[in-house]
């Protein structure tokens, strides 16, 4: 009989991105299982990337209703009588949530003797590791695959010598949310032109959330600099297939790092408040630029020591010079 299995992990793309490795592990294990993702619906691109999820359903846990958004989806989960149940999430009522839903395997974090005696396996929470590889040890109990970076079922395009692509921005949701993890517009349009007088073919990529960081570059830059794709990208797997036809990509700490991390596109990533070790996976393809000077006995300090950035910013001093000398040398 063919397995019903439900995943549940909200956050925001880079999240589901990097929550992938997991469910694939399962899906090669019961490669005829139907497998569901319930998730944020700001998240819902996820599904661009992949063909292994057959069903989404969505709760805006964040939001001003959020107890009514899962009360839904609870109502929903119990309708359709899953097998099993994988839930990441370090929040002491996962627990409850998952009890409730009436699923026989239920597997989340151990947040205490409530979950070790709510769920049928309470999986130990590592923080201190790639985030991939804490998602894939909810698994590691009932599937014999260990998939360490996202599978992504895109068409690759052929790798053109010389150039770089540039997608500079970050979700517009983190910065009203005052966390801050990007370097200034003016310093992006640096790079870009420093780049471009080096003989590099550069591409400036972006979405919505980028608008502002992409008009100061197209204010400063000449035009004929840069090749401007701003918004042609229709998807995620579009922006993921011209990520695959770099030679080298930079970026902010945002979702497309976690793409091109599953692609192997040698990544430059800017790096301030949060922590590269748990962000990137143990490769020389990935390369973290960081202030150079940064003395704030706290770094990294976002999601462990605090939920917004600081007003200094002293960890995202990074000159355009810092990522342009590590793009040419590295």
């Amino acid at each position: 009989m063919k397995k019903k299995i439900l995943f549940i992990n909200f956050g925001g793309i880079g999240d589901e991105i990097l929550f992938l490795p997991a469910i694939i592990s399962v899906k090669k294990q019961f490669p005829q299982a139907h497998i569901t993702l319930a998730l944020e619906e700001r998240s819902k691109g996820v599904g661009t990337l992949t063909s292994i999820i057959d069903e989404m359903l969505f709760a805006n846990v964040k939001g001003k209703f959020k107890y009514i958004e899962l009360f839904k989806l609870l109502h929903t989960i119990r309708q359709k009588k899953f097998d099993i149940v994988i839930s990441s999430g370090s929040n002491k009522f996962i627990s409850i949530f998952l009890f409730l839903t009436s699923i026989k395997t239920r597997i989340g974090y151990n947040t205490g003797k409530l979950s070790e005696l709510l769920l049928t396996k309470a999986v130990t929470l590592n923080k201190k590791q790639y985030a991939a590889k804490m998602y894939h040890d909810l698994v590691r109990g009932i599937t014999d695959f260990n998939t360490e970076l996202p599978e992504l079922e895109i068409e690759r395009q052929k790798c053109e010598p010389n150039t770089i692509l540039i997608h500079p921005g970050v979700s517009q949701m983190s910065i009203q949310k005052g966390m801050i993890k990007t370097i200034p517009a003016e310093v992006w349009a640096e790079i870009t032109e420093k780049l471009a007088d080096r003989g590099k073919k550069v591409i400036i990529a972006g979405g919505p959330d980028d608008k502002k960081v992409i008009e100061t570059i197209e204010r400063i830059v000449p035009c004929e600099k840069y090749k401007n794709m701003y918004e042609k990208t229709r998807n995620l797997k579009e922006l993921a297939e011209l990520i695959s036809g770099a030679e080298k990509f930079i970026c902010s700490d945002s979702a497309p790092l976690h793409i091109a991390s599953a692609l192997k596109v040698k990544t430059y990533v800017i790096f301030g408040p949060t922590d590269d070790k748990k962000l990137i996976p143990d490769n020389n393809r990935v390369i973290p630029v960081k202030a150079k000077n940064c003395t704030c006995s706290l770094r990294p300090c976002l999601w462990e020591k605090r939920h917004t950035t600081c007003k200094t910013l002293e960890c995202l001093e990074i000159t355009s010079d810092d990522v342009v000398d590590a793009v040419m040398n590295l």
